[in-house]
């Protein structure tokens, strides 16, 4: 089994990723997958469960990556909370440092499917970065749950 592009960070009251991409696009998408993961209190090979029916087209805007990489999550948990979307992947079209426009793949369920759920409130900025290195993309995001 491969390692997920993502690490689980322990906090007091919540829970964060460290998230890896050889691109900015693919942290992006990345990261996404590690909310999936988290919501779904899983490792990524159990969100292979969750079909890649039907796409939902996602985007988001800010004043920096760092900004931006916290719409974008609560754009996702957005839709997961209100619609019942449960996401098996992400495609990223257009990425820049403060905007961004894919898609979610993945399909509606019943809330009761998410029993066995962390319950993911919200983004948080608390030590929040994103960054560039000579080797890939990196980014912290903690979530309160």
């Amino acid at each position: 089994m491969t390692q997920p592009p993502y690490e689980v960070l322990e906090h007091t009251a919540d829970v964060g990723l460290r998230i890896h991409g050889r691109s900015m696009s693919e942290l992006f998408s990345n990261a996404g997958l590690g909310l999936m993961a988290l919501a779904m209190n899983a490792e990524a090979s159990d969100t292979q469960e969750i079909q890649s029916r039907e796409p939902l087209p996602l985007s988001a805007s800010g004043s920096d990556a760092e900004q931006l990489l916290v719409n974008w999550l609560s754009e996702i948990l957005y839709h997961m909370d209100a619609e019942g979307w449960m996401f098996a992947r992400f495609t990223v079209k257009d990425c820049s440092l403060t905007s961004i426009a894919g898609e979610g793949w993945g399909e509606r369920r019943d809330p009761a499917m998410r029993s066995r759920a962390v319950a993911v409130k919200a983004v948080t900025y608390h030590q929040l970065s994103v960054i560039e290195t000579p080797a890939d993309w990196q980014a912290t995001v903690y979530f309160d749950i």
